[in-house]
C-alpha cells in the first residue's frame, strides 16, 4: 500500500538507513473526504481533478439505489451540517485530522488511544459511526478500488519532484534524514479535498502533509518542503533547553507581532521557525535572487520571526563549512546576542497580519498555549508544560479543563501523586470535554487504588464508564480498573509515592 519515495540519497547507496519518508494514498482519507463531499463539501470543485466528480456521481447513484444507504447518509449529513464552519478550510481540516487518526477500511477505527485523538478531530468524532455505516452501505471500498489506478498515477507524477525536493533539502543542510530513524514523514495525495488547501500535521514524531492535486494548480511543493524542514529541524531546538531559556526575553519583543500566538509563547518554536524561514530565503533562486532573498527575510521579520536575519547571515557561513547543520546549530544558538536582537526587533514595524505557518494552520483549532504545553509533555518536559498550562489558566483564554488536565499529567510525570490528584479533581469541576472527564476519573481511580481505597476507586471507574461510553480506550481502561486494582508498571519511587502512569 505504501509507495515509498525513493529518495535520491537512497539511490546513492544509503537505502538501508533511509527513514520512513513516503508518498502515499489513503483509503481512510478517501472514505472520510468522500463522505463530506456527499454532504455538501463543494470547495474548489471546479478546479479539482475529474476523479472527484466521478466519485461523487458514483456514490450518489449508490446511495439513491439503497434505502438503507439513503437513511444513513441523511443522518450523517445532518451531523456534518451541525459541525460545518463558515470557512471551508476549517471544515476540511477537522475531517483530515479525523481521517489521519483512523485505521484503513473496513474497520475505520481509531489507530491510537482516545486521549491521543487530535482536538479538532474530537469535535467531529460523533460522525464516525455514520461514516462507517455509510462506507459499507454505499460500497465505498469498491469505488476506491475502481479509481485506485488514477491515484497510483498521481504518485508517479509527484515522485520525481518530491524526491528531488527532499534530496536538495538534505544536501543543503548536510543533514541526511537517515539520522531520524523511528520518525515518519508522509505526503498523502487525496483529490477529494480542495486543491487550494494544504493540511499539515505533526503528531508526536510523525509528520503528515495532505494535498489535493487539481487542474493546473500549484503542486504545493513549497508547503511540502516547509513541513519537511519542520520534520528535520523541530527536534534540534529541544536538545538545548538552557539556550532556549537564555533566549526567552526575545518573546517580549514579539507580543504585538501578527504571527500565530504559539510562536509568542515558546522560544523553541520561534527559533525553529526563524531558522526555517532563513533556509527558505537562502535557497531562493532565479532572476534577482538576492533581492528576493532579502525581501523574504524582511517579510518574515515583519511577521514577528525576528531571528530570520540572524540565521540568514549564519547560514552564509554555514554553506562554506563542511560540517552539517546538526553540528553547527549549537554554535549558531550560542552566538545569538539577546540584547542586540532585542534592540533590532524594537526597530521593526510589524505588519498588520501574517500568513500562518502551514503546520500551525493545520492545528488552528487546538489552543495555542495548550498545544505547546502538550508538546513539552511529549518531549519529557513537565515543568515547561505546567508553566504554559498555568499561563493559560491565568489568562483565561483557553479551556480550563484541558489546562488543569495537562497540569495533572505533568504532576504525574514528576511522581507528585498529591498534586496530580488535586489537579484531576479541579479538572472535573470545570471540564466539559468527555475525554478529559473520563480520563480524569480513570487517573483518580488509579491514585485511589494505590492508596488502597478500593471502594472510592471503583466509584471513579464507574464515573469514567459513564463519561467515556463513546470513547473505546477510556471505556476499556475503566473496565480494567473495575476488574482489578491498578498496579504501577514499576516499583514506587522512594521516598515519594509514585503516581499512576499509563498511556491513554
Amino acid at each position: 500500500m505504501v509507495a515509498a519515495v525513493v529518495v535520491l540519497l537512497a539511490q546513492a547507496g544509503l537505502a538501508q538507513n533511509t527513514p520512513e519518508v513516503s508518498l502515499d494514498t489513503s483509503e481512510a482519507l478517501f472514505t472520510v473526504l468522500t463522505a463530506i463531499n456527499v454532504c455538501g463539501f463543494n470547495a474548489e470543485l471546479s478546479t479539482s481533478l475529474p476523479v472527484r466528480a466521478q466519485v461523487r456521481d458514483e456514490v450518489a447513484k449508490a446511495v439513491q439505489a439503497s434505502a438503507d444507504a439513503s437513511e444513513v447518509t441523511k443522518a450523517m449529513c445532518q451531523l456534518y451540517t451541525e459541525h460545518q464552519h463558515a470557512e471551508a478550510s476549517r471544515t476540511l481540516a477537522q475531517y483530515v485530522s479525523l481521517a489521519l487518526s483512523l485505521n484503513p477500511p473496513p474497520a475505520l477505527t481509531q489507530k491510537g488511544k482516545e486521549g491521543e485523538l487530535p482536538p479538532d478531530a474530537t469535535a467531529v468524532l460523533g460522525l464516525l459511526p455514520s461514516i462507517q455505516k455509510f462506507a459499507e452501505l454505499a460500497g465505498l471500498h469498491a469505488i476506491w478500488l475502481k479509481h485506485k489506478a488514477q491515484y497510483d498515477a498521481l504518485e508517479e507524477e509527484y515522485h520525481t519532484p518530491v524526491s528531488k525536493m527532499l534530496f536538495d533539502t538534505e544536501v543543503y543542510l548536510k543533514l541526511p534524514s537517515a539520522g531520524y530513524l523511528g520518525r515518519q514523514f508522509t505526503v498523502f495525495l487525496q483529490p477529494m479535498g480542495a486543491p487550494g488547501q494544504t493540511n499539515a500535521r505533526n503528531y508526536g514524531t510523525d509528520y503528515y502533509v495532505v494535498i489535493s492535486p487539481g487542474k493546473n494548480t500549484d503542486p504545493k511543493m513549497q508547503q511540502i518542503r516547509h513541513t519537511y524542514l519542520h520534520y528535520l529541524l523541530d527536534p534540534m531546538a529541544f536538545k538545548y533547553p538552557v539556550e532556549m531559556k537564555r533566549l526567552q526575553p526575545l518573546l517580549d519583543t514579539v507580543k504585538t507581532a501578527p504571527m500565530d500566538a504559539s510562536f509568542k509563547h515558546d522560544t523553541s518554536l520561534l527559533v525553529t521557525e526563524c531558522l526555517i524561514r532563513a533556509v527558505e530565503a537562502r535557497t531562493t533562486g532565479g532572476k534577482n535572487a538576492e533581492a528576493q532573498r532579502q525581501a523574504a527575510v524582511q517579510d518574515a521579520e515583519k511577521q514577528g520571526y525576528i531571528l530570520t536575519g540572524y540565521f540568514y547571515d549564519a547560514l552564509v557561513k554555514f554553506e562554506k563549512d563542511p560540517a552539517g547543520l546538526k553540528a553547527a546549530f549549537e554554535d549558531m544558538l550560542g552566538k545569538i546576542d539577546v540584547h542586540k536582537e532585542q534592540k533590532e526587533a524594537a526597530q521593526v514595524h510589524f505588519a498588520t497580519e501574517a500568513a500562518p505557518d502551514v503546520l500551525v494552520l493545520a492545528q488552528a483549532q487546538r489552543p495555542m498555549l495548550l498545544q505547546t504545553a502538550s508538546q513539552h509533555l511529549s518531549m519529557g518536559d513537565p515543568e515547561g508544560a505546567q508553566r504554559l498550562a498555568q499561563q493559560a489558566l491565568d489568562e483565561k483564554s483557553e479551556d480550563p479543563g484541558q489546562a488543569l488536565f495537562i497540569m495533572a499529567e505533568a504532576a504525574t510525570m514528576n511522581r507528585d501523586i498529591q498534586g496530580a490528584r488535586k489537579y484531576f479533581q479541579q479538572a472535573l469541576e470545570v471540564a466539559h470535554e468527555p475525554k478529559v472527564v473520563a480520563w480524569s476519573h480513570i487517573y483518580l481511580g488509579r491514585i485511589l487504588d494505590l492508596q488502597e481505597n478500593r471502594e472510592a476507586a471503583l466509584d471513579q471507574y464507574r464515573a469514567a464508564l459513564a463519561a467515556g461510553a463513546a470513547l473505546p480506550d477510556a471505556k476499556a481502561a475503566a473496565e480494567r480498573g473495575m476488574q482489578q486494582p491498578y498496579a504501577p508498571p514499576h516499583p514506587p519511587a522512594q521516598p515519594q509515592e509514585e503516581a499512576p502512569t499509563d498511556q491513554k
